[in-house]
């Protein structure tokens, strides 16, 4: 109880005088004021020079506190020699523990370090002085000579301070500082740091002080990205608590990272040597992430001219925006990877990722701002550029990319009606056999197309098969005396029309692909109707 009444209320500072304390003080004087109480208060703050002049002046009082007292001085961890520091253990409990003046008991077990578990209620009235007092009592060396009442370390005082007298002795709630405070001398900063920040108001002085003990190296830090705030790992000694420092800062920058990027990237840039579970450097994964969520990013610093933000921190910015494209391709925002692709100077990327956007929509009919008509622009940009700056991808993803704009070009011909010149434009590609003696050269390279290709080739057949009956019409429905329309020419060309139609269905019979389902009876129907 005496304890719990010394350092619960400190929010209220008690001005005590030395001489209001002199009625119960009998162990001497030096300069009219009580010697031990002056001892102490040179101690506590720090100036032993001081203390020293005290004890020389009032020697004669003191026994033979002053030779441990120079000892202590002396010695670099201000610890007394083992044989000392027994012979002052010992005229304490003999002489001193029942003393009536509380500054001399306080002060003997200072330089003792004996009698741990006397608070000094007299003298150390706020919880200032009483954390410094038990931490100039803590042994860090292993003196198991001492008696437990005489050995105070580290985590038994912390074990004290967080788990025996815990919150509500300190009344943390109302004082949020002070129970940081007392966590935070006693060499607990991950429990500190995780106590602050549940406070709203006090997050950012919790992020902060975080990021200072990581930068020093003094925070110990979760193994695991999933871990809880705070936690314990197995083989960990009792009162050792981990931070997940990863998960610390991106729950305090989730709150803005959408309106302010550019902060929240000064954040991100303190976890550029962590790792998550697979081994993702975690800036690399976060600035992805902030890109693809925040195109202010991306547009104002990874496209334009000179250093942007990025470069501030990573130099070369191509290998995040590499990391960047990567993580828009996976979630299947094709248009923005090819994008970023670019930037990272990555054709092989553009080109693959722009024929699997273009795969779908090449047969379609054209619209003004419709998805092809979008994509198809894209790529005659991508293409002129690449051609203008001998850029070129990987030969079959390349030739993939350029087949894929011809036959884009051969059916917006097909669609607007213009038979013969997409009629034109099959026949250069190549792509389908339009006599019989080329139909086997066709099938062994249909082999190499890929599947971009292969997707298209029923709608490339039945536009194809469509052209040459409409072309059959056409001539078949030309009036008598025509120029250059002689029957013997009709007769030739309608024949030539015929064997290009059998050509395509033996194709389309032969090639190792499944087409749709009703492919080859539509050809079939159209080449009958040639008959």
């Amino acid at each position: 109880d005496r304890q719990r009444h010394t350092h619960t209320d400190t929010h209220t500072h008690t001005d005590t005088s030395l001489m209001a304390v002199c009625h119960f003080l009998q162990d001497g004087e030096v300069e009219g004021q009580p010697v031990w109480a002056i001892i102490y208060y040179c101690l506590r703050c720090g100036d032993l020079n001081a203390a020293m002049t005290v004890v020389s002046r009032a020697q004669h009082q003191l026994g033979d506190f002053k030779s441990w007292f120079q000892e202590y001085m002396s010695s670099p961890d201000k610890r007394l020699s083992p044989a000392s520091e027994n012979k002052l253990r010992l005229h304490y409990r003999r002489a001193l523990r029942n003393s009536a003046d509380p500054y001399k008991r306080a002060v003997y077990c200072l330089i003792g370090k004996c009698d741990v578990n006397d608070s000094h209620g007299e003298v150390a009235d706020k919880t200032d002085d009483y954390l410094w007092l038990k931490l100039n009592q803590v042994c860090f060396d292993d003196d198991s000579s001492s008696s437990p009442q005489d050995r105070l370390t580290l985590p038994q005082l912390q074990k004290q301070l967080l788990e025996d007298y815990g919150e509500s002795h300190f009344s943390a709630s109302q004082h949020p500082f002070l129970y940081f405070q007392v966590l935070f001398l006693t060499a607990q900063f991950e429990a500190a740091v995780a106590f602050l920040f549940r406070v709203e108001r006090l997050r950012s002085h919790a992020v902060h002080v975080a990021l200072v003990l990581y930068e020093l190296r003094l925070l110990l830090k979760s193994s695991g990205q999933s871990a809880q705030l705070l936690s314990q790992e197995p083989g960990d000694p009792p009162m050792v608590r981990r931070l997940n420092f990863i998960r610390l800062l991106m729950l305090y920058t989730r709150k803005f990272e959408s309106t302010d990027p550019r902060e929240a990237l000064q954040y991100f840039y303190f976890l550029r040597n962590e790792k998550d579970s697979q081994g993702e450097n975690m800036f690399m994964r976060c600035v992805s992430e902030l890109v693809i969520e925040s195109r202010e990013v991306s547009d104002s610093d990874l496209e334009a001219p000179g250093p942007g933000i990025i470069d501030k921190f990573a130099g070369d910015t191509r290998t995040i925006i590499s990391k960047v494209a990567l993580e828009a391709e996976n979630k299947g925002l094709f248009e923005e990877a090819v994008r970023l692709y670019e930037l990272a100077k990555n054709p092989d990327k553009v080109l693959e990722l722009m024929n699997r956007l273009l795969s779908p929509v090449i047969a379609q009919v054209s619209a003004p701002q419709s998805n092809k008509e979008r994509l198809k622009n894209t790529a005659v940009v991508i293409a002129e550029r690449y051609r203008s700056q001998g850029t070129a991808a990987e030969k079959s993803i390349n030739g993939t990319f350029y087949l894929l704009l011809d036959l884009m070009t051969f059916f917006d011909e097909y669609h607007a009606g213009h038979v013969d010149r997409a009629y034109d434009v099959m026949e250069r590609l190549k792509l389908l056999p339009l006599s019989q003696d080329s139909v086997e050269e066709r099938v062994a390279a249909f082999r190499n197309f890929s599947d971009e290709v292969r997707h298209n080739l029923s709608e490339v057949l039945l536009a194809t098969m469509n052209i040459l009956f409409t072309q059959y019409k056409r001539l078949k429905g030309a009036p008598a005396g025509t120029p250059g329309r002689s029957p013997r020419t009709v007769e030739d060309r309608g024949t030539q029309l015929r064997l290009q139609a059998r050509a395509l269905i033996t194709f389309a019979g032969t090639i190792p692909y499944n087409m749709a389902g009703d492919t080859n009876a539509r050809l079939v129907q159209m080449e009958l109707l040639m008959n």
